[in-house]
């Protein structure tokens, strides 16, 4: 992901306390960079998402470069638990830099194969081995979903903060509930203008607002419209 001066805080030091992050600082013009840039994305997607990589343009977020004290460009640092554990000037080869990501990575646990697995009996043992899983949680979540059996997904959401992916869980067992699960998006949008007269004052249908928005396209720019007319309409 692309990492900026405002979302830094966020993307990386947050983020390093669930999973190691790898900071890849860079510039246009620098020549080395975009020779190291296709190894270091290949070698981190090859952790399966054990390791994330956070990528910055320190043309455009000169203050992550600052906090890093760089001298010079590629530069990378391996950061985990907000803090900087190692790290690399230059465009080193590929097994070079294999070796560095690797240190990072955690080992692939029972747990993890499980998951990888993705069937509801591998998913299910994943969540008794570790009751708390949220990767787990959601691929059953997910099946349970496809097969209407609403109250045990339910259940096992009810389990979870709301965090992004549970929260959108909750939003479609809620829709399904009602029965609006599989809408399409004319009568999504429909059902929104409907709702919005009655948000202001009625919980319920300002909830159900919020949980449709879910069923657009990611990244639609219908989300934002409607979220602004949402806005209006409370305030």
């Amino acid at each position: 992901m692309d990492v900026t001066d405002a979302t830094f805080e966020r993307d990386v030091l947050e983020a390093s306390k669930e999973r190691p992050v790898v900071v890849d600082l860079w510039a246009p013009w620098c020549g080395p960079c975009r020779t190291l840039s296709p190894i270091i994305e290949k070698v981190v997607a090859e952790t399966e998402g054990r390791v994330v990589l956070a990528k910055v343009n320190v043309d455009e977020n000169p203050g992550i470069a600052q906090a890093f004290r760089v001298q010079g460009i590629p530069a990378v640092f391996a950061i985990r638990d907000g803090k900087v554990v190692d790290s690399f000037v230059g465009a080193y080869p590929e097994q070079a830099v294999r070796d560095f990501v690797t240190k990072l990575a955690p080992a692939e646990t029972v747990v993890d194969v499980l998951i990888a697995e993705g069937t509801e009996p591998s998913l299910r043992q994943a969540l008794e081995l570790e009751p708390g899983n949220e990767r787990a949680a959601v691929g059953l979540v997910e099946l349970l979903l496809v097969r209407g059996e609403l109250e045990e997904a339910e259940a096992i959401l009810a389990r979870f903060p709301d965090t992004e992916p549970i929260a959108a869980l909750k939003a479609r067992a809620r829709l399904a509930a009602r029965g609006e699960a599989a809408l399409d998006e004319a009568t999504i949008e429909s059902r929104l203008e409907d709702l919005l007269g009655r948000v202001k004052g009625d919980e319920e249908a300002r909830q159900e607002f919020l949980d449709l928005l879910r069923l657009l396209p990611e990244g639609d720019p219908r989300v934002s419209t409607w979220r602004r007319r949402l806005t209006s309409a409370l305030f």
